[in-house]
């Protein structure tokens, strides 16, 4: 019995100890929070988080890109799915040569936040920060930085894709670095806080008793602009826990902003777009995803 235990512990170590970690605010300079914590929950899925990190996949330095990418995990805003939804996103990144780092940010319902609904966004936008002041030590370009997310972490690309304010409270020579990424990849995305919403994302973010006005402040198809980065949409049609219509709207405010992008949608494959997937059909996603960022990094 305590060797059934003692296994997944290790290779949950492992896990995390394998990539290099990264807390990216400033010491003492994370905004949004009522006591500044230094331990993080971690398990299969992580449920309660106050210290967000990011953990770096780099590819051997002779085959890496100046491309990079942020992975945004799903789980509605209630955990984080970090493993199939992050970790083996960033792993397949790394053979295309583009290195990518996996962002465990704070969820919403946390009771350490003042205030709940922007605490997610401050953590993307202060990371692609980071990733921008840095970006020469890992030899990639602070021009192209991306965001990849799945599910909720999709409606946190999208958020930080379109929301211009600077929620992060940097001061000094962090003011001028910009929260917008360059691109953004998402995959059955949480776009909708209407009639399509997933209702736990939203409960999440906003509480039981969201107004109307939030709702559609919240619904990320009502923010595109003609200065949204460019975007591709990978979704299932029968998708029963975030319906295709939120990648369709997203796609139809991009096409009416002439926003550059691309959206598909499979037959089948549900809520989940695994690396390891072997659908002769829906397994496509990678070469368009590998085709479409190809054709981003040589602009």
């Amino acid at each position: 019995m305590k060797k059934v235990v003692f296994i997944p512990f290790i290779l949950l170590f492992t896990l995390f100890s394998a990539q290099e970690k990264m807390m990216f605010w400033p010491k003492g300079e994370m905004p949004n929070s009522k006591i500044l914590a230094s331990k993080t929950q971690k398990k299969k899925e992580l449920e309660a988080i106050k210290e967000p990190e990011l953990f770096a996949f780099l590819p051997p330095i002779k085959e890496r890109k100046q491309m990079s990418v942020i992975i945004i995990p799903g789980g509605g805003y209630s955990k984080l799915t970090y493993d199939e939804g992050a970790f083996q996103i960033a792993k397949w990144m790394n053979t295309q040569g583009i290195s990518a780092f996996v962002l465990n940010y704070r969820l919403p319902t946390s009771t350490d936040l003042i205030q709940r609904e922007i605490a997610p966004l401050q953590d993307i936008q202060a990371s692609i920060k980071y990733i921008r002041k840095n970006a020469a030590q890992w030899a990639i370009s602070s021009d192209l930085v991306g965001v990849v997310g799945t599910s909720a972490g999709g409606h946190l690309a999208t958020s930080v894709s379109n929301i211009t304010t600077d929620y992060t409270q940097l001061k000094g020579d962090w003011e001028s670095i910009s929260t917008i990424p360059n691109f953004a990849v998402l995959f059955c995305p949480v776009i909708d806080f209407g009639e399509y919403a997933h209702k736990g994302s939203r409960e999440s973010l906003l509480g039981d008793h969201a107004s109307t006005e939030k709702i559609r402040e919240y619904s990320m198809q009502n923010r595109v602009t003609e200065k949204t980065p460019p975007t591709i949409l990978f979704h299932n049609q029968d998708d029963t826990a975030v319906p295709p219509m939120n990648s369709i709207l997203y796609f139809k405010a991009m096409t009416q902003h002439k926003v550059k992008g691309a959206m598909f949608i499979f037959p089948k494959g549900g809520h989940r777009f695994f690396v390891t997937d072997k659908d002769a059909l829906s397994e496509n996603w990678k070469k368009l995803c590998s085709d479409w960022l190809l054709g981003i990094s040589n602009k």
